[in-house]
């Protein structure tokens, strides 16, 4: 039996494993996988000792993003852009790092939530990893605008200008918050930590353009203050991450298996789940 398994540092209360286990039920798939705990200075060991127990591909989550991409031989170009690896295969030829996190909010939007992207204003809160990590996908999508917006406004023009040769006809600016004030937007984005504390972005009101839809990529039983905020400001609607963190396990699945398993039942699912407590 094929093995595969997410490595982290907490790691307890990773959904990966359900997620996966139904992908192998629905796609009669022989695997496993499971959860590893990695020390905080033992991601290559951990990786290394599974791999030579014949594992096959790993996911991976925080803190080791930025090691599993320093581990890899050799990246997918989404991986390449977003300087981060969330997936990795293991083959004769060595280590291939992908992330798949870009693909899966993009699939999350456009499939699942029905927002089409293509000729939009769009806002992305936060320049970190997160940001990072989605801006090629996104961009891919060719809104008419892309606004990064962070508490420093310098790390988000430095992002901007990073994916700026790679924004094709899509406007791509970075700043502040504050130079948010009079702009309206079709999508929001919340890709900052905000949500972990319980905090909000320090946004301007009135930021959502008629039917906008807010998007924040934590997710749990109840609605983010970012998500209510929205709402109080105009949103026409809102999503959690939820869609975006099972989107993402497929396109892992399909990397290591050649085949996408149906992500809708096992979303839909999860989320009872997750509601049930």
């Amino acid at each position: 039996m094929d093995r595969y398994a997410v490595v982290g540092n907490p790691i307890a209360h990773s959904k990966s494993p359900l997620i996966h286990a139904a992908f192998a039920r629905q796609t009669g798939q022989a695997l496993s996988y499971e959860a590893l705990l990695a020390p905080l200075d033992g991601f290559a060991r951990t990786i290394a000792d599974f791999r030579a127990a014949g594992g096959r591909g790993a996911n991976v989550t925080v803190p080791f993003k930025l090691e599993a991409f320093a581990l890899a031989d050799r990246h997918t170009p989404r991986a390449q852009a977003a300087g981060a690896v969330n997936t990795l295969a293991f083959d004769a030829e060595g280590i291939l790092g992908d992330n798949t996190d870009g693909a899966g909010l993009v699939r999350d939007l456009t499939i699942n939530l029905g927002c089409a992207l293509a000729g939009r204003s769009v806002l992305l809160l936060g320049a970190g990893g997160a940001s990072r990590g989605v801006l090629l996908p996104l961009l891919a999508e060719r809104p008419a605008t892309l606004v990064i917006a962070n508490r420093s406004a310098d790390k988000a023009e430095a992002l901007a200008a990073l994916f700026a040769t790679q924004a094709g006809a899509t406007r791509l600016q970075g700043g502040g918050f504050d130079a948010l004030a009079g702009g309206r937007f079709d999508l929001v984005i919340n890709a900052t930590a905000a949500s972990l504390a319980g905090e909000l972005p320090p946004l301007p009101p009135g930021l959502y353009a008629e039917g906008a839809l807010a998007y924040d990529m934590m997710y749990g039983p109840r609605r983010t203050p970012f998500l209510d905020a929205a709402l109080a400001d105009g949103a026409a609607r809102v999503a959690d991450g939820l869609g975006m963190l099972v989107e993402q396990a497929a396109e892992s699945f399909a990397l290591w298996r050649g085949l996408r398993p149906d992500s809708a039942p096992v979303l839909a699912e999860l989320r009872r789940l997750i509601a049930a407590g």
